[in-house]
């Protein structure tokens, strides 16, 4: 070959290499170029759900591409989790993380988890922090939280409280609960929220803990009756329910919280995107509006703060695991 040739070659060589650099980081650059799913891993309807069609409306202006909701729930959110976990790591698939997927569910399930809470996931941004409240069916002869525990010391075992499933968080919070106050509940597991709220409601059974957004409504309409919150202060919506620290408590903690996560290995570059874009969705006067009247407090932050979030998640429910009887009797 002629040294005109081997230049021409060498020349050609560097042509498509800057050719193929440029149409990769045009790629990247387009991202998103179709639409991305959210999973819920929980029913319709209920706060986490709430929370995920918000941010699918106003994150989906931002990114120009549609966020697709799709809800797979079962075995206190771990299927879902465990879909989003195994899904390829491109930043369209994103999932729903909560207290219960990446906290209670460690203990829950142990080795029977076919996810890492922490190895498995890459961090986008927490969303919000959001109350639990106990609260009973209207036709249950208490008023307090005292007259509660009360009560349930004079009738142990025989007072019942419904929860989305054996393991799930409104089973590890009222077992938690139980524990500490020194009483004994009879705990009645569903197939998901919604039907245990139906049955609260209909007064097949006395007591139920779920997240306020969820329960604030029957709560307002004297459906149900809030007794106290799981949270750091009282709530501005229900300003009369004492939080459990008010009550000599104080080990139950704080609320539970809304954030996305996307698969283990998500391009940095990727992650940014969708956590700016959640982020300036969050800031919508609108979005701001719901998400409060629905008893939820905003929290965004960085990848690298919600990571250790999620890891204080794990380690505060190993400690309520060695206390409190994960799925009762």
């Amino acid at each position: 070959m002629t040294i005109k040739k081997q230049k021409i070659v060498a020349y050609a060589a560097v042509i498509l290499s800057v050719s193929a650099t440029a149409v990769s980081t045009a790629a990247q650059a387009r991202f998103p170029d179709h639409p991305i799913r959210l999973i819920v891993p929980f029913s319709p309807s209920g706060s986490t759900d709430l929370s995920a069609r918000l941010i699918a409306e106003y994150a989906s202006h931002e990114l120009g591409q549609t966020i697709v909701v799709e809800n797979r729930a079962g075995a206190g959110g771990s299927l879902g989790m465990e879909t989003v976990a195994r899904a390829k790591a491109d930043g369209y698939t994103l999932g729903m993380a909560t207290m219960s997927t990446h906290g209670s569910n460690t203990v829950a399930y142990g080795d029977r988890l076919k996810y890492d809470p922490i190895k498995d996931f890459s961090p986008i941004t927490n969303v919000a922090t959001v109350p639990s409240v106990l609260a009973v069916n209207r036709n249950l002869k208490v008023k307090t939280i005292q007259e509660f525990i009360a009560l349930a010391k004079a009738k142990p075992g025989t007072i019942t409280y419904a929860s989305p499933g054996v393991g799930s968080l409104g089973n590890a919070n009222i077992e938690h609960f139980a524990s500490l106050a020194g009483i004994k509940l009879l705990h009645v597991p569903y197939k998901g929220s919604g039907q245990a709220m139906n049955d609260a409601l209909g007064g097949q059974v006395d007591a139920i803990t779920d997240n306020l957004p969820s329960a604030l409504t029957h709560i307002k309409t004297g459906r149900l009756r809030a007794l106290a919150l799981l949270s750091d202060k009282r709530s501005p919506v229900l300003p009369d329910v004492p939080v459990y620290s008010e009550i000599g408590l104080p080990q139950m903690g704080t609320g539970g919280w809304f954030g996305i996560v996307a698969p283990a290995g998500t391009p940095p570059d990727v992650v940014q995107t969708l956590n700016s874009a959640v982020h300036v969705a969050m800031k919508n006067p609108d979005f701001i509006s719901k998400m409060k009247d629905a008893g939820a407090t905003l929290i965004p932050n960085t990848p690298e703060e919600f990571q250790l979030q999620i890891q204080q998640a794990v380690e505060r429910y190993r400690a309520v695991g060695k206390v409190a009887e994960l799925g009762g009797k």
